[in-house]
């Protein structure tokens, strides 16, 4: 399997400086950072926690969808979102303090206690939910009609 990468290039000093991280393998765009819009408002500027955040939505479904997959299902539609909390640490700086996902899934022939079973094990063998498990992540996953 390939690797990944992304740069960041960064000036100045924490509360007045900026940086440009680049998507690297994908070349699929440059995106601005501050610490400022990443602590307040973002100001069309992305943050680590929203990039993390759209790495956590999507694997969690695609991850789904091989789950489902696994026991002859298919979705007609899975939508993730993932919301990741920045807050102060003990001890001084910053800390992820949790992660919310909300997973709504159209899956014919299922009933909700089998999906909630499956849409656990996508969450949990999730490989980005994996590398955050030192995170508090929560799971609120319903299936639609």
């Amino acid at each position: 399997m390939p690797s990944r990468d992304a740069t960041t290039h960064w000036e100045g000093g924490l509360q007045d400086g900026k940086g440009q991280v680049t998507l690297d393998s994908s070349n699929a765009g440059q995106f601005n950072v501050s610490f400022p819009t990443r602590a307040e408002d973002p100001n069309g500027q992305t943050s680590p926690e929203e990039l993390i955040a759209a790495a956590h939505s999507s694997c969690l479904a695609m991850n789904l969808s091989g789950v489902l997959g696994g026991e002859g299902l298919t979705a007609d539609a899975i939508d993730v979102s993932a919301e990741v909390t920045l807050s102060p640490a003990k001890g001084g700086g910053f800390e992820i303090s949790g992660i919310g996902i909300t997973l709504r899934a159209k899956v014919d022939g299922v009933d909700e206690a089998k999906f909630q079973e499956l849409a656990s094990t996508a969450e949990k063998t999730c490989p980005v939910s994996k590398a955050l498990a030192g995170t508090t992540i929560t799971l609120d996953a319903a299936l639609e009609s």
